[in-house]
């Protein structure tokens, strides 16, 4: 069937938008902390400031004038990562993962050159993948190297783990595996692979791509049904933890598996996508309203992640 009823959805306890925006992200979220997320390099710094680690700053460019010393920077890196502060759905970012001569190879494979990088990054400060159309900050950071044992999943791209965290508990998880279709980036809607992830100890579940299950995947071939993410524990600590550098109390957070430097966080979401249910094959609101119902909450990341490996471990 490519349809289910109204009524099954709510009997499966899946979580709609209207409600999403409503009951939990107007209710849990102080529109203060909005920057914070809205911003990767103002997450960066705050996250910092409680033991979350991220990929390695570079260069901040603020002012066209800056651009000028991108060049000379980026000389001797083999490979790093330009994203706009201030952009969302992966849009402006341009990974360089090699060098040959006076050319850059981005993941896809595709050689541009350093007029073309520092034109990217004139389109950034103007503003043309910021979320409201504003001037905005470019930001270089170092090149992730994917842990082999996920990276043989993906396709010419970075594969991440979308955790929801609501009131500091990490309630279900997801890994983002990117696609031909979705042009190297852990992008969903633009045909990235989601594969939904038990919370008890970090395996996969099931797997969607377009909302449709699949269990191989499109590129690779590999199937993914049996994959297990590393430092999981440590994972959902970390996710946990940045509901102590925001305050905010529902979102999206995105971690990536580094081969060296282990489990890093790459950005925070205030509004993170419903998809992941369809990932998991099952629905948020159970999960939500049993935090809700709490009588003593936990109060370490440590605490509350053990408790959400206990309470939400698929049987």
């Amino acid at each position: 069937m490519d349809w289910i009823s109204p009524r099954a959805l709510k009997r499966m306890g899946m979580l709609n938008m209207n409600r999403r925006n409503v009951d939990y992200i107007a209710r849990y979220n102080e529109r203060s902390s909005y920057p914070l997320v809205d911003n990767k390099l103002k997450t960066k710094l705050v996250v910092a400031e409680y033991g979350v680690k991220t990929p390695e700053l570079l260069q901040v460019v603020r002012q066209q004038h800056e651009i000028s010393r991108f060049r000379e920077m980026a000389q001797g890196l083999a490979g790093f990562a330009i994203k706009p502060a201030k952009g969302s759905g992966g849009k402006g970012i341009t990974v360089i993962t090699g060098r040959d001569g006076e050319e850059y190879i981005k993941a896809s494979g595709s050689r541009v050159d350093s007029p073309f990088l520092e034109r990217h990054l004139t389109n950034i400060l103007a503003g043309l993948y910021s979320l409201a159309g504003t001037p905005d900050v470019a930001i270089v950071e170092s090149l992730v190297e994917s842990a082999p044992s996920l990276a043989k999943y993906s396709h010419q791209g970075v594969p991440d783990i979308r955790i929801i965290v609501f009131r500091g508990y990490p309630v279900m998880a997801m890994l983002r595996l990117a696609t031909t279709a979705s042009d190297g980036k852990a992008n969903l809607h633009q045909g990235a692979v989601g594969v939904g992830l038990d919370i008890g100890s970090g395996r996969s579940l099931n797997a969607v791509q377009f909302n449709r299950p699949i269990t191989l995947h499109p590129d690779t071939g590999l199937a993914l049904e049996n994959i297990n993410i590393e430092a999981w524990d440590e994972m959902l600590e970390m996710a946990s933890r940045c509901y102590e550098a925001t305050g905010l109390g529902y979102m999206g957070v995105d971690l990536v598996v580094d081969a060296n430097k282990g489990p890093l966080l790459l950005e925070l979401n205030a509004r993170p996508g419903l998809a992941i249910q369809m990932a998991n094959g099952r629905g948020l609101l159970p999960r939500l309203r049993a935090i809700e119902g709490l009588k003593r909450p936990h109060f370490t990341p440590r605490e509350r992640a053990s408790h959400a490996m206990e309470s939400f471990a698929s049987l």
